[in-house]
């Protein structure tokens, strides 16, 4: 399976190897749909209706650091290597990851984020989400068996991600460039946050790439040539390095998953992005277009 680990895999590869029974150790899917509380959508309980045949639930809540008071923070090394073993992935695992929301991908690219983080590479992002799965006609299945548990051993790569203090750091020293893909009314302060306690606004000399212009209008990523051509008109340079930031963590990966597949691998995420931002930072610090902040 090692030879199979590119970013991003289509719908009709994985379909063959559903159909041929290869979902076993050697291939573990997982259905990480999760959503804001004002999408109304519960990714659980859609799983157990309909998903791939055999996918596993990966919960990004749940798979988190539940001491933070801010939404599924990375966990552990252990915690991660425990939940994923629960799911049959071990060390040798190709893992396949997808969601069924609206946009394609929305949460899946965190999960690819997460495993890369902690030391395994072989993770591939389904092109199209299960919105396109289901549009090209292959099987779902509202069945599910509990995979035999594996042995799963992580190691962090503690230079992805970026900490309060270091983005702090940051604004001074110019050392890495922050990428907001939050949309571009929340990033300048016109449009309202989904948390209620946050307002909006973005993080001084960040840019904005909103996470849902790397994919086209069916959910599919973008070819690298325009992936290249968003990046260079958004003045992001490929070549420098990159910090994602989005909400809380989640969409920036998008962004990250974007500039590996023009061929620039290991750009950082800000864990507690925007909303510890706003929670943490001194009122100079968050840049906001509204006309009054409380």
């Amino acid at each position: 399976m090692a030879t199979q680990t590119r970013a991003l895999v289509t719908a009709k590869w994985l379909s063959n190897l559903v159909k041929s029974n290869r979902v076993g150790p050697g291939l573990r899917i997982l259905d990480t749909s999760w959503y804001l509380p004002m999408m109304k959508r519960d990714g659980r309980k859609e799983f157990a209706q309909s998903h791939i045949p055999g996918a596993s639930f990966f919960d990004i809540d749940e798979c988190s650091d539940r001491a933070s008071q801010f939404d599924h923070t990375l966990p552990t090394e252990q915690l991660f290597a425990d939940y994923v073993g629960n799911l049959g992935i071990g060390n040798d695992t190709h893992v396949v990851v997808y969601d069924a929301s609206d946009f394609g991908a929305f949460s899946c690219t965190r999960v690819w984020w997460m495993f890369r983080l902690f030391g395994h590479p072989q993770v591939s992002v389904l092109d199209g989400g299960f919105k396109n799965w289901v549009r090209e006609g292959h099987p779902v299945s509202g069945a599910y068996s509990e995979p035999e548990r594996s042995k799963f051993t992580a190691t962090m790569n503690r230079s992805w991600v970026k900490s309060f203090e270091d983005i702090t750091e940051n604004i001074a020293s110019q050392q890495f460039q922050v990428v907001d893909v939050r949309p571009y009314g929340r990033f300048r302060g016109r449009e309202p946050e989904p948390r209620e306690s946050v307002q909006p606004g973005h993080i001084p000399g960040s840019k904005c790439m909103p996470f849902f212009k790397f994919l086209d209008e069916n959910g599919m990523m973008l070819s690298v040539e325009e992936l290249r051509k968003f990046f260079q008109k958004s003045q992001v340079d490929l070549n420098r390095p990159i910090c994602g930031s989005c909400g809380s963590g989640v969409t920036a990966c998008h962004m990250v998953l974007a500039a590996h597949l023009c061929g620039y691998p290991g750009v950082a995420v800000y864990d507690g992005s925007w909303y510890e931002w706003y929670t943490k930072a001194p009122p100079e610090h968050v840049v906001s277009e509204a006309k009054s902040r409380p």
